[in-house]
């Protein structure tokens, strides 16, 4: 697996969530499709619920705030909230398409339980 090492740091604090290549040509594909896309981020989130505590969100944004953790990796700019940051610091970002489906992959190296649809953790 490689990781993207194409990732401009603004501001001190490293990214929270660094990106894969194959993650970050399929959000590049993704964006294409989007009308407005050249002022779209893909923002990364962490939000209460789920089976374990917390969930992952993802979505594209155009709204970015003071204390957000802006990193761009290619051609595709991640944003990440403050309080987010703290639970998916170190986290890797990736996509998989195989036979048991395609989609993305968040690993986490700070989630101590993780439920079998992979996409909750505390």
């Amino acid at each position: 697996m490689s990781i993207a090492t194409t990732s401009v740091q603004i501001g001190r604090k490293p990214a929270p969530v660094t990106m894969t290549d194959k993650a970050m040509t399929k959000v590049a594909e993704l964006l294409a499709e989007e009308e407005g896309s050249d002022e779209l981020a893909l923002r990364v989130a962490v939000r209460p619920g789920g089976c374990s505590g917390y969930s992952y969100d993802m979505f594209f944004d155009s709204e970015i705030a003071d204390d957000d953790i802006v990193r761009t990796f290619g051609t595709v700019k991640m944003v990440v909230d403050a309080e987010s940051a703290e639970l998916i610091k170190g986290a890797e970002l990736d996509y998989r398409d195989g036979l048991q489906g395609a989609g993305f992959h968040i690993s986490n190296p700070n989630a101590t339980k993780t439920c079998g649809c992979g996409s909750s953790f505390s």
